[in-house]
């Protein structure tokens, strides 16, 4: 595709953004500006780009499947084919000069705007919502981040799809306080919802994509560092195993209701509390059971994944209970005293 043909592309919107960032790491990756063995991290890229990680991280996941980078033991990826025993370097790739065609700037640039903030206030609200209630006013927020309040009311909608913030009844923004008893609320539906959607999926799941799967769940497992790549394996294996199911309502739920737990997860790393290895062990027999043929096996195993999750969530949640509040939050986050 030629310079033109690019530009005309992105210019009319055809291009998705993690395509648009999937072209931008590949040529650098083609040129050498990004050299083989480096290690390459969501969110320093997605900085760079001034978009938000999803993206990203879609566009390393196509580039892995074309061998273009490569997963380790380590977080993120690794430039360059698996196989080559290369050390990883872990160099700021801001400091390397990374090579943005200026009609992929302009196409990010054009992206909705809610996407350059999102991840800020995530992070800032996620950080306080164990300790208790918190509202949000929409105009502090907006001169916060000198946005829109239509910007504002884009990032909090989609905070509160995922469980995040509510509306209340004087439809003021508020943010927690996330408890043990809305932990538990979530892991029953889980619990009704996953097993059996690996029931009715196991004829339909992609036996190449499970072998795949179980390959970076066994390297997971024996690895020191496999800890840190667990929630992108979480995520995939939901993909794989549990939303396989021919029902897409079905599939609608199960994602809808994993929103809120895997931000309490995150929140939870976030505060410095360590994943538990067994999370890897428990999904690694799921799918070897699955690969085998042996559906029902799996479908208990899922459950008894599940209640073991549940049981370590809340023992983190008691130690988080003791942990003083944080000492500053946003501008824009007040909290509110019962």
């Amino acid at each position: 595709m030629t310079e033109s043909m690019k530009e005309e592309q992105a210019a009319t919107g055809s291009q998705k953004r993690y395509e648009i960032a999937e072209e931008v790491l590949r040529s650098n990756i083609e040129a050498g500006t990004l050299p083989a063995g480096l290690v390459l991290l969501e969110g320093p890229i997605a900085d760079i780009l001034q978009t938000s990680r999803a993206p990203v991280q879609r566009a390393l996941q196509t580039l892995e499947a074309d061998g273009l980078v490569h997963r380790f033991a380590g977080r993120g990826f690794l430039v360059g084919p698996p196989g080559d025993g290369v050390e990883p370097i872990r160099t700021d790739i801001k400091a390397l000069g990374l090579v943005v065609p200026r009609h992929a700037d302009e196409a990010l640039q054009s992206r909705s705007s809610w996407e350059r903030i999102y991840n800020t206030v995530e992070a800032d609200v996620a950080g306080c919502v164990v300790f208790g209630r918190y509202r949000i006013v929409e105009m502090e927020l907006a001169n916060h981040f000198n946005v829109s309040r239509t910007v504002v009311r884009d990032v909090l909608t989609r905070l509160r799809e995922r469980g995040l913030v509510r509306k209340n009844q004087s439809s003021h923004w508020i943010a927690g306080p996330l408890t043990a008893q809305t932990v538990k609320d979530h892991f029953v539906l889980r619990t009704m919802l996953e097993p059996p959607a690996i029931r009715l999926g196991a004829p339909a799941v992609n036996r190449a994509r499970l072998e795949t799967l179980l390959k970076r769940l066994r390297t997971a497992e024996d690895s020191a560092g496999g800890l840190s790549n667990s929630e992108a394996i979480q995520i995939e294996f939901i993909e794989c195993c549990v939303l396989a199911a021919p029902n897409e309502r079905l599939r609608d739920l199960v994602r809808n209701n994993l929103l809120p737990v895997t931000a309490t997860d995150r929140l939870l790393r976030r505060l410095g509390l360590p994943g538990d290895p067994a999370i890897i062990t428990e999904l690694r027999l799921v799918a070897e059971l699955l690969l085998r043929g042996a559906t029902e096996s799996a479908v208990s195993m899922m459950a008894t994944h599940l209640e073991a999750s549940l049981n370590r969530t809340i023992a983190q949640m008691k130690i988080v209970a003791i942990i003083p509040g944080p000492g500053v939050t946003a501008a824009y986050l007040t909290p509110v005293l019962d």
